[in-house]
């Protein structure tokens, strides 16, 4: 009973905690692709970011550690001078393979899936991006 009266609070704190993993000034124009066509783009190349997923035995948020994978992808893919980024499979272990295209005017739709994507010229109602929050 003791080591649960302990490990409560142990578990709040960790959960509240950030990693300091932000998105980098150069990042923000690097765009995310869940399941959009990249064929036309320019590959530069493939990027595997990890972060932690587990602090000890307690396994972290799934939607955190997501979130801080992509913009991990969107921070390493500005660095090679990328505008689109790409994952190349699921999450595991805190660990996610991306690739970085250039696709200047022929960006594809950044829709997650299963998210309709608007006609050209168009956007849909109700459709919107997010980003983690700071803090």
């Amino acid at each position: 009973m003791r080591k649960t009266l302990l490990l409560v609070p142990v578990a709040l704190l960790l959960g509240a905690c950030t990693w300091g993993i932000t998105l980098d000034d150069g990042a923000k124009n690097v765009r995310t692709v869940w399941s959009g066509d990249v064929s036309s783009c320019h590959e530069l190349g493939k990027v595997t970011v990890s972060v932690m997923n587990r602090v000890g035995p307690i396994n972290r948020n799934d939607i955190k550690v997501r979130d801080e994978l992509e913009v991990m992808a969107r921070n390493e893919a500005a660095k090679m001078h990328a505008d689109t980024v790409k994952p190349l499979a699921e999450p595991s272990e805190g660990s996610q393979p991306w690739g970085a295209y250039q696709c200047g005017a022929n960006r594809p739709a950044a829709g997650r899936p299963g998210t309709p994507t608007p006609a050209p010229g168009q956007s849909a109602p109700g459709n919107t991006e997010t980003y983690p929050i700071k803090g």
